[in-house]
């Protein structure tokens, strides 16, 4: 069986090159490199970075900062190293690529980099063997006094802040370096840049490159992957296609074009779909010594990704980003934007109700709330798989040995995502305190199905991701099992005088005890933990742990929990997440979760709460993990929300967004998109790989670890 393989091509695999030497002063040609300082000096204007690229550097290199490691170095005897020119790797010949040990002096080659950079990680081996945890990589030191430190204990980047001092330790003046290779930085930006790849089978054969209407590629903009794979999905639905591709009608001419979300995603829904811009790209030749296949330029959606970004922290740099995450960004623009009769808003396509069933462990009352969605975020169960039970396999030394997993199916994960489960909650209508059930089913269903599958732990308190493979197949399956039978005959409902309001809450909440220790012990302040713990329903500190990571830089994170002063009744008009003021914010938009975060936060000020809504435009709201702070929002009779429950909840899958890489903000995205090929007899998978369009092979592999999931309902 063979497996898609993205190898990445260089310049020395497409071009020969040759480089000279000439003095313009002196009139002489062919200058031989090696005379005095000439070498050192071509080195560096070859080696060296232009305005642009270091801007596109500056536009979304992350922050470093220092550890403990480097804070606490400790240097052994000082004595001097070879100089520049005649260091080379304590165990090997390598000349490039030397990472020094700060602590003891040695020098070791580096790994093996993106773009020919040699190396035999003899520098991690060092590490390894003798516990030294901080290196330099000598050719990125600069006289300003900037270089790459790694911490090998920290498995990080890092900052040191006394790296001149460390450095002159070892007989090195900093003021006298210069730079003579590329960064770390400067060599991801150049991979993601770049984007050279041949789409080849295992067995060397290239994919065949398809073109025509909706086979158009996106080129990649420089990190803007994430962005190229969800607008190719989208666009391969039928509302997407239906809401903007209109190649017989006028566009309207706005005010200003370029900032006119409307105008783009016509512009874009034109370009991808008609197919004009689908051809093979002219300036390629193909020869028998040239045997890449082909493919098209690709449309660059700059305006587009400008527009998208503009204000937002993340979306507006060049950095990686997640792909769901900008799915979320892209529904609540195109909802917020204007959609003229008789267009409606596409995303009202994803929409649908979940049904939340509460019941109270000791009188056995319940409660039904609903909550509007455009997506649901499953939990993948992680299993890993014993090394004993692994057969043994060929690694380098550097390698540690790989986690496999047993591989879960969809349907696990759903039946995990609709499970019950218990939360510690004092019941309003009886007293107790032996806590509720907790229940989410659909109480709807969309026509398009957006799943995110999160596979993730915290590895030293950094979330990293799981290969877990997913078993999804591409036959029909029914979801009308997970469809809530809302309230049955028998069950007595908790009184409407009984919806808690916020003094009631906070005369009632009292943390969970265990994780609240749990938590402090971990070295969070009180006042966080109690936060966390609140609003992940009180009920351990795992899920409080990942709550406080994810609000981290929350402006009111150390304010103390305050859930209202009690003078209004519970349930009234006053409370600060009234049915009305969610109604209101509703109808411009918003979802009730994120109204009803946004009411909480600025105390039921709908006008304020408009602002802390655009402000924090991640945040997806609350989404009612502590019951007893929410307020359902009643059903009106005959009106069940978007989405339909009448009829068979059959759905088939659509594509995929697939990524590759240990962290959602690096590596690559591509998509996976089931479509008609022309001359085939049935429906088959379509890789969209930036501006490579080719028909995907075994792809059944990557769906077992695709990110993004849509299903499609027949």
């Amino acid at each position: 069986m063979s497996k898609l393989a993205i190898a990445a091509e260089t310049e020395d695999d497409r071009y020969d090159t040759k480089t000279s030497v000439k003095c313009y002063e002196c009139g002489l040609e062919d200058m031989d490199r090696k005379n005095g300082k000439l070498q050192g000096v071509v080195d560096g204007i070859i080696k060296a970075s232009t305005y642009a690229r270091q801007a596109e550097v500056k536009a979304w290199e992350q922050e470093f900062s220092p550890c403990e490691h480097t804070l606490c170095l400790e240097q052994e005897a000082a004595r001097e190293i070879e100089s520049q020119d005649l260091g080379h790797c304590s165990l090997c010949d390598l000349k490039g690529n030397l990472w020094l040990c700060l602590q003891c002096g040695n020098l070791g080659c580096g790994r093996a980099q993106f773009g020919g950079v040699g190396g035999n990680s003899h520098g991690l081996d060092h590490a390894d063997q003798t516990a030294h945890s901080i290196a330099v990589k000598l050719g990125s030191i600069t006289p300003e006094g900037s270089a790459d430190i790694y911490c090998y204990k920290c498995n990080d980047e890092r900052v040191d802040p006394e790296l001149t001092a460390h450095l002159a330790h070892w007989g090195i003046n900093i003021a006298e370096r210069e730079k003579t290779e590329k960064s770390l930085m400067e060599m991801q930006v150049e991979q993601n840049l770049r984007w050279e790849f041949s789409m080849t089978t295992e067995d060397g054969k290239e994919l065949k490159p398809l073109f025509g209407k909706g086979f158009t590629g996106l080129k990649n903009l420089g990190n803007s992957c994430y962005m190229a794979s969800i607008l190719q999905c989208l666009f391969s639905l039928p509302t997407f296609k239906d809401r903007y591709y209109h190649s017989q009608d006028t566009l309207p001419i706005p005010q200003s074009p370029a900032e006119d979300l409307e105008t783009q995603l016509r512009k874009l829904a034109d370009g991808l779909l008609s197919g004009r811009y689908s051809q093979p790209d002219t300036d390629v030749t193909v020869s028998e010594h040239t045997p890449e296949v082909p493919h098209q330029k690709g449309l660059a959606p700059a305006m587009l990704k400008h527009l998208v970004g503009r204000g937002h922290e993340e979306f507006s740099t060049m950095r990686q980003q997640d792909a769901f995450e900008l799915l979320l960004h892209l529904f609540k623009l195109i909802t917020r934007s204007s959609n003229p009769a008789p267009l409606q808003d596409p995303v009202k396509s994803f929409r649908f109700v979940m049904e939340q069933r509460l019941q109270c462990l000791s009188c056995k009352k319940v409660r039904y709330r609903t909550d509007e969605q455009d997506n649901i975020s499953i939990p993948v169960p992680v299993r890993r798989v014993p090394h004993s039970a692994i057969p043994l396999k060929q690694k380098t030394k550097e390698e540690k040995p790989k986690d496999d997993f047993e591989p879960v199916t969809m349907k696990e994960c759903l039946d995990i995502f609709t499970s019950s489960e218990l939360v510690e909650l004092t019941c309003p209508s009886c007293g107790s305190k032996d806590g509720f059930t907790k229940r989410s089913l659909f109480k709807t269903f969309p026509t398009t199905l957006a799943v995110n599958a999160r596979r993730f732990e915290l590895v030293n308190w950094v979330p990293t991701k799981l290969d877990v493979p997913v078993v999804v197949g591409d036959e029909a399956f029914d979801l009308k099992t997970y469809l809530s039978p809302s309230i049955q005959d028998g069950e007595e409902l908790l009184p409407e005088d009984s919806i808690v309001g916020a003094a009631a809450a906070q005369a009632r909440f009292v943390p969970n005890q265990t994780a609240l220790s749990q938590l402090e012990g971990m070295g969070f302040p009180r006042v966080r933990c109690e936060k966390a713990l609140h609003a992940t329903g009180n009920a351990n500190a795992d899920s409080a742990m990942n709550w406080l990571f994810a609000h981290m830089e929350d402006p009111h994170i150390d304010t103390p929990l305050d859930l209202g002063d009690g003078s209004s009744p519970a349930g009234t008009i006053a409370d600060v997440a009234s049915v009305e003021a969610i109604e209101t914010l509703g109808a411009m938009g918003i979802s009730p979760p994120q109204a009803r975060k946004a009411l909480k936060e600025t105390n039921g000020d709908v006008n304020r709460a408009l602002d802390w809504v655009f402000s924090h435009p991640d945040d997806q709201g609350d989404f009612g993990d502590d019951e007893t702070t929410d307020v359902a929002v009643p059903e009106e009779k005959g009106k069940e929300g978007p989405g339909s429950s009448e009829g068979p909840a059959v759905f088939q899958l659509q594509s995929i967004v697939c990524h590759k890489g240990g962290s959602i903000h690096a590596g690559h995205y591509v998509a996976f998109i089931r479509k008609f090929i022309p001359g085939d007899d049935e429906d088959a998978w379509v890789l969209f790989n930036d501006e490579k369009v080719v028909k995907a092979v075994d792809v059944d592999e990557m769906k077992k670890f695709a990110y993004v999931y849509f299903f499609q309902r027949l």
